[in-house]
């Protein structure tokens, strides 16, 4: 009977019948936490790339100043209120919810085109931040540099990775722009 238990022990160690299925068993789960990884990570990124290009937006409509009857430029309130509608347009072009988005806490400090004081972002919309007149390059010679316009907010993004610490996790993604200010 000894040899027999030996002779069929020595068998099923020689036996490769069901090794695919242990082994599938094994790399399917891995394979398919990194395909959920590519995945979302791929979404954050589209919407990094969406938001980037609405801050964009924002910054240049903020920048240029709408000429309607050409006999005066803008106010800036005028100017923050293009800005906010340009980041709005942008973000559902995008099927993104503009309502979602948020300014950065806290708000970038950025100083005054005209007396150097810090500028705080526009009362016209509590989703960005939008800062003009500001200045664009530093200037030590106590003149004046570039003078711009600023838009910076950010928007939520919440990963669904199971079985790891981003499983639900809520990310703040930033986006800002800065540009020239145009002159008419």
């Amino acid at each position: 009977m000894r040899t027999s238990m030996r002779s069929v022990a020595a068998e099923l160690a020689r036996d490769v019948h069901g090794t695919e299925i242990a082994e599938a068993a094994a790399v399917l789960p891995i394979m398919f936490m990194i395909l959920l990884g590519i995945f979302w990570f791929g979404q954050a990124f589209s919407i990094y790339g969406a938001i980037t290009r609405a801050a964009q937006e924002g910054a240049r409509a903020g920048s240029i100043a709408y000429c309607a009857t050409c006999s005066g430029k803008d106010t800036l309130a005028q100017l923050d209120a293009n800005a906010a509608a340009a980041i709005t347009a942008a973000l559902q072009a995008s099927q993104l919810n503009p309502l979602l988005a948020q300014p950065p806490s806290p708000a970038p400090t950025l100083l005054s085109c005209q007396d150097s004081t810090p500028v705080t972002c526009a009362g016209g919309s509590a989703n960005f931040c939008i800062q003009s007149p500001i200045q664009l390059s530093s200037s030590n010679t106590g003149a004046t540099g570039l003078c711009g316009v600023s838009v910076t907010f950010q928007y939520p993004f919440q990963f669904w990775l199971p079985f790891t610490s981003l499983n639900k996790q809520l990310v703040w993604i930033q986006a800002s722009a800065r540009v020239k200010q145009e002159t008419q």
